[in-house]
């Protein structure tokens, strides 16, 4: 997809087709006005007759529209429009783009980063509408045949182009800024969809450890892959214990972003890459077992989110530590009644090998402790609880700091990548006690995604840190099933926000 910024009046645009705002009771937007008075009141006259109501998210293309230069004109429903908050932006932007991209148009001109939203700026829309663009237009289609492939071929090509138009001259340099902004995030966000939705016997440990290697060499990271004789020494036996069921060999995969100042602590970002979920030993049921390939979509937010901050030029240190590894009913894989020990020391007693995300989890978090960090945020598809408390709209958000969590719910707000802030107190932590080691690595069935958090907190005592739960968000079953790539947008807001302080 190809974008640009321009400022013009609606009328005088020559494209496939303009891309206006109605708001309900069919109040115009200003650009689909100037467009109405282009046309000799046109536009009102296809409203009274009730084709479009102005409803968000509805849309009406017309064609041939008298006065205009341009092919097509599609009306897209605001809503009501006092109550044009960011969801109903990102709605209209999103049911314009799918319009548009079946209508055999190639390229467009969007007025909808025109529209007022109370709280965001020029950048924030025009941030938002790409990023939503690329979203809606996102396919994986990689696997398939090659009868697919031909009547792919035969569909209509769908939008290439697609110019955000801004209001004044003066909104062309933020526009562009932001417009940078929304592009990165959602190649981030791509790149993780494509990860997540890899079969398993694509997307393996060392498919993830190549990919963090392509992407070091093409923006410039730093990246180290530790093998098990590595991670032998380093005594991460949490984390080996998982993976010895599997003949797929575990790595850990480290990547650096260095563009901070010299000395500046870094952010550490921790993926869950359990590249696939069998339950172990513990064995899951087979219904819809095949969605277990999405237990590494947390290593997949990772290497999204240092995509995007590498192609946005973040000023700022960051790192991430990748874990990946398969767990596996092997004859050799671990047993409930298993004792570990981690590379902390600490000794866990392994009552379900189904609950493996945290045993590979906690050894990167000790790992993690060698730089130093300013913060740690671990991000893992944990916990089948946190999708009962949650549904699939919030991500779980557990800290041991609350200022680290207030930054990033507010990241999430700002990105529309919303978390909720989870409790862990210390009455939970009774519930992982065992009687053969340091601790169990489950607390039993009530409050499982809270009990899972207080597992992992044990293991990042030494700095700031917190832990998103995105079992509920990293993926969509059923009719849409696929990645999300979520949460990419809010851990690169929460970077970006991290680099404009220091």
């Amino acid at each position: 997809m190809e974008f640009s910024i321009k400022s013009g009046n609606p009328e005088k645009q020559r494209s496939d087709c303009l891309i206006v705002g109605v708001y309900e009771s069919r109040k115009l937007s200003s650009s689909a006005e100037a467009l109405d008075a282009a046309s000799g009141g046109f536009l009102t006259a296809v409203l009274k007759r009730g084709d479009l109501d102005g409803k968000a998210g509805s849309t009406l293309l017309l064609h041939s529209v008298p006065g205009l230069l341009s092919e097509r004109v599609l009306l897209v429903g605001l809503g009501k429009e006092r109550e044009l908050d960011e969801k109903h932006y990102r709605q209209a932007v999103k049911a314009a783009v799918k319009a548009v991209n079946s209508c055999g148009a190639t390229d467009a001109v969007s007025f909808l980063a025109d529209l007022s939203i109370k709280k965001h700026d020029i950048a924030w829309r025009v941030a938002q509408h790409a990023e939503v663009v690329l979203d809606a237009v996102y396919k994986f289609d990689c696997m398939k045949g090659k009868a697919a492939k031909d009547k792919k071929a035969d569909a209509p090509k769908g939008i290439k182009k697609l110019t955000i138009n801004v209001v004044s001259r003066a909104d062309i340099k933020p526009a562009e800024a932001g417009l940078k902004q929304g592009q990165a995030i959602g190649a981030g966000v791509s790149l993780a969809k494509d990860l997540g939705n890899l079969p398993p016997n694509v997307c393996t440990p060392t498919y993830l450890a190549d990919q963090a290697k392509a992407l070091s060499k093409s923006h410039g990271l730093e990246v180290q892959v530790l093998d098990r004789p590595e991670m032998e020494k380093l005594g991460m036996g949490s984390f080996l214990g998982v993976a010895q069921g599997s003949r797929q060999p575990p790595k850990l995969i480290v990547l650096q972003h260095k563009k901070g100042k010299k000395g500046q602590k870094p952010v550490v970002l921790v993926g869950k890459g359990i590249t696939f979920d069998t339950g172990g030993i513990s064995l899951k049921p087979g219904a819809e077992m095949d969605e277990m390939k999405y237990d590494m979509c947390g290593a997949a937010s990772v290497l999204g989110t240092f995509k995007a901050i590498a192609e946005m030029g973040l000023p700022i240190n960051a790192v991430g530590i990748i874990p990946t590894c398969e767990n596996m009913p092997d004859g050799n894989a671990i047993r409930p009644g298993d004792v570990l020990t981690s590379m902390s020391g600490q000794t866990i007693e392994v009552l379900n090998t189904d609950a493996e995300g945290r045993l590979i989890l906690c050894d990167a978090l000790t790992y993690a402790e060698r730089f130093e960090p300013a913060a740690v945020v671990d991000i893992a598809t944990l916990t089948g609880a946190c999708v009962i408390a949650l549904g699939h709209h919030l991500s779980g958000l557990f800290s041991n700091h609350d200022a680290l969590a207030r930054e990033l719910l507010a990241a999430g707000e700002g990105a529309q990548d919303r978390a909720w802030h989870m409790p862990m107190l210390e009455d939970y932590q009774g519930q992982l006690d065992s009687n053969f080691a340091d601790m169990a690595n489950i607390g039993g069935r009530a409050a499982g995604s809270i009990t899972a958090a207080c597992f992992l907190s044990r293991f990042a005592k030494k700095y700031d840190w917190a832990h998103l739960d995105i079992a509920g968000t990293a993926w969509k079953s059923g009719k849409e099933k696929g990645s999300t790539g979520r949460p990419v947008p809010l851990l690169t807001e929460f970077l970006r926000q991290r680099s404009a302080k220091v």
